[in-house]
């Protein structure tokens, strides 16, 4: 309950932003690592934007902070180091390349998995860098490796 009387949805949590490093760091290296509210996450900086998403893929746990930036049909994305698995940095989405089998003549084309990585806000405030966690309530492949027993960091609780 809280203080109004209302029932709080236990799936929709908020959380406050948390400054995880200075603007001029991550510019020289391109991304950092972080952990927010007890949960691992990556920056990117790329191409004048930042991104920040769970740092382990979503498909095996890969480390995500040692993949590669790439483009796929004019999508940044970041290519998983482990099994070459595709994510936007926008949006999450996991890539693949499909080609329809019965067209010999076809090209193989970008589709999507749907969200298969969790995103979060990044905000950059006098020059300090802050992540505030998805408060997004749908089920997310990589919460898998950022909750429970294959969490990387434990809470101290």
């Amino acid at each position: 309950m809280n203080l109004d009387g209302s029932a709080q949805d236990p799936e929709k949590r908020e959380y406050s932003s948390v400054c995880v490093g200075r603007e001029d760091d991550i510019k020289k290296s391109e991304r950092m690592t972080a952990v927010v509210h007890d949960r691992e996450v990556v920056i990117f900086y790329h191409k004048g934007e930042y991104h920040a998403m769970d740092i382990r893929c979503y498909h095996s746990g890969g480390p995500l902070h040692l993949g590669d930036i790439e483009d796929f049909d004019g999508r940044p994305c970041i290519v998983c180091p482990w099994h070459k698995y595709k994510i936007t940095l926008a949006t999450g989405e996991g890539l693949y390349q499909s080609i329809n089998p019965k067209d010999p003549s076809a090209k193989p084309k970008w589709c999507s998995k749907g969200v298969k990585q969790r995103i979060h806000t990044v905000t950059v405030d006098n020059g300090n860098i802050y992540v505030t966690l998805s408060s997004e309530p749908f089920k997310c492949d990589s919460d898998f490796y950022a909750t429970g027993d294959f969490k990387v960091i434990k809470s101290s609780s």
